[in-house]
C-alpha cells in the first residue's frame, strides 16, 4: 500500500535556521507555508528531490511543541506515499485507526501506528520534478532493540509483504536489522536496526533516546559537489570514498551530520550504491 518514501518532517523551533544546510547545501528550494492546526504548528516545505522536507515549528499548545520542548530539533515523522490515499484509509480504519486528517495528509501519531517513537505521515503519490542536488529520499531508519517486533507491526499497519524485505548486518557501522522494501525492486523503505557495539554514535544516540527514528538517506549523483560544499561551508560530514579513487569520480556515501541539516543526519549515497545491502548487490553500477 505504500510505494516510497517521499519526506521527512522535522520539528524546528526556528524554520529559517533548520532550512539553511537544506537550500545551501542540497539545493532544496522553498515551496510555501501553511498550519496543520492537529499539530498545533506552521509547516514551512521544501521542494528536495523528488519530494518535500517539511519543517514544523511550534504556534501554541500541541504535539510538535511538545517534542520541541522535550528534544529540541530532531527528525519528527517519516513520510511515506501510497497510490491510493483512499484504500490505505479504509485499510487503518478496519484496523480501528483514524489519524489527524489534514491539508491532504493523514499524519499519524505514536498511538496511532502502535510502534513508540513512529510517527509518520502518508500523502497522495505524484509524480514531481527533481529539484536541487537530491536525487530521491527512500529510507528513513527506526531503531530498536526489537527489530523482528517492529518489523510485524509494519506488516500489518500498511499490509507489506516481507517477501521483498531484506536483512542487513553492518559490521562496520554495528548494527543488525531489516529493510522494509515496500516494492520488489525498488529500494524505498522502513530500516528497522538494532545497534549491536557499544559506544557508537548509534549506540549513544539509542541509549539517549530509546527507540527512535534516527535518521534518512537519499541517492544522489552530484555527492562530490555536496561533499565540496559542505567543506567550504566547513559543515559536519563525514565521506566515505575509497582512497585510490580518482578525484572525478564519485563518493560512495556521505552523511551530513544533525547540525548541518536542522537537528537530523542525512546519508547520501552514489547512484545503486544502496543495493550492495539492500538484496541485490549485483545491480551496484562500477564507478569509471
Amino acid at each position: 500500500m505504500l510505494s516510497r518514501i517521499d519526506r521527512i518532517q522535522l520539528a524546528v523551533p526556528d524554520a529559517p535556521a533548520a532550512a539553511k544546510g537544506w537550500v545551501g547545501l542540497l539545493g532544496a528550494e522553498l515551496a510555501g507555508q501553511d498550519r496543520i492546526n492537529g499539530l498545533g504548528a506552521i509547516r514551512h516545505r521544501l521542494r528536495a528531490g523528488t519530494g518535500f522536507v517539511e519543517l514544523l515549528v511550534p504556534d501554541g499548545p500541541g504535539p510538535v511543541a511538545d517534542a520541541v520542548a522535550e528534544r529540541g530539533t530532531h527528525l519528527y515523522a517519516a513520510g511515506a506515499a501510497t497510490p491510493d490515499l483512499g484504500a490505505l484509509a479504509a485499510h487503518l480504519k478496519a484496523r480501528g485507526i483514524s489519524p489527524l486528517a489534514e491539508a491532504g495528509q493523514f499524519h499519524l501519531t505514536e498511538q496511532d501506528t502502535g510502534i513508540d517513537g513512529l510517527r509518520m505521515v502518508l500523502s497522495a503519490d505524484e509524480a514531481l520534478p527533481q529539484v536541487g542536488d537530491i536525487d530521491f529520499f527512500y529510507e528513513a531508519t527506526i531503531l530498536s532493540d526489537d527489530t523482528a517486533g517492529i518489523t510485524r507491526k509494519l506488516n500489518a499497519l500498511f499490509g507489506l509483504d516481507e517477501r521483498n524485505y531484506t536483512e542487513i548486518v553492518s559490521e562496520v557501522f554495528g548494527y543488525r536489522g531489516t529493510l522494509t522494501l515496500f516494492e520488489k525492486d525498488k529500494l524505498h523503505r522502513l530500516e528497522v536496526i538494532e545497534p549491536t557495539v557499544s559506544g557508537t554514535t548509534m549506540d549513544r544516540y539509542f541509549r539517549k533516546f530509546g527507540q527512535s527514528l534516527y535518521m534518512a538517506f537519499a541517492e544522489t549523483k552530484a555527492i562530490n559537489r555536496i561533499a565540496e560544499r559542505a567543506a567550504a561551508a566547513g559543515a559536519g560530514f563525514t565521506l566515505d570514498r575509497p582512497e585510490d579513487r580518482p578525484a572525478h569520480l564519485p563518493s560512495d556515501q556521505l552523511w551530513l551530520h544533525p547540525k548541518t541539516l536542522g537537528g537530523m543526519m542525512l546519508g547520501l549515497l552514489r547512484p545503486s550504491m544502496a543495493w550492495s545491502w539492500s538484496g541485490h548487490p549485483e545491480r551496484v553500477e562500477a564507478v569509471a
